[in-house]
């Protein structure tokens, strides 16, 4: 008598999918029918709204939706300003103001606040291309403010009295 062998899992395994795929041989195939109109797309598996979504993303619509377009790129001209002008630009100035359009550039020195007015077209078209065009429209810069003598309440229009010191 011959020896019965027990049966290898690989060899039950593939009697069951033998078995499975001769299954679905035999069931009748649905037809399929063009539906007229337009054409249903299937995209595949994507996240859907409810599915965590990277965070620059939830910005990006929560700013849509709530209108902070113009807000953001005023914030992005302050925030980004090194890199908006550039380094060597940045280390001499700073923006101060914006408001309707025209940006306020206060200068360390005036020989700075004097180059800063000739390189006004190019800083304005970096910020046109980086920024957007229609947050800053004008540049004004000026260079440090001199100190107030003013003491107290009282001056006096004028010279004023010269001798202080004696």
């Amino acid at each position: 008598m011959a020896e019965e062998r027990p049966a290898r899992p690989s060899d039950i395994a593939r009697a069951a999918l033998d078995a499975a795929r001769a299954a679905s041989a035999a069931r009748p195939q649905p037809t399929r029918r063009r539906v007229a109109g337009p054409r249903r797309r299937w995209t595949g598996p994507h996240p859907g709204a409810d599915d965590p979504q990277p965070l620059g993303s939830l910005v990006d619509s929560l700013v849509t939706q709530q209108d902070w377009t113009a807000r953001t790129k005023v914030g992005a001209v302050f925030g980004r300003w090194d890199s908006l002008v550039g380094p060597d630009i940045a280390e001499h100035c700073r923006p101060q103001s914006l408001s309707e359009g025209e940006l306020l550039v206060v200068a360390e020195s005036t020989a700075w606040a004097t180059q800063l007015r000739l390189l006004a077209p190019s800083i304005l078209a970096k910020l046109h291309a980086q920024v957007g065009g229609d947050v800053v429209t004008r540049l004004r810069v000026v260079g440090p403010t001199a100190p107030n003598w003013k003491k107290g309440p009282r001056t006096v229009r004028g010279r004023g009295p010269r001798d202080t010191y004696g």
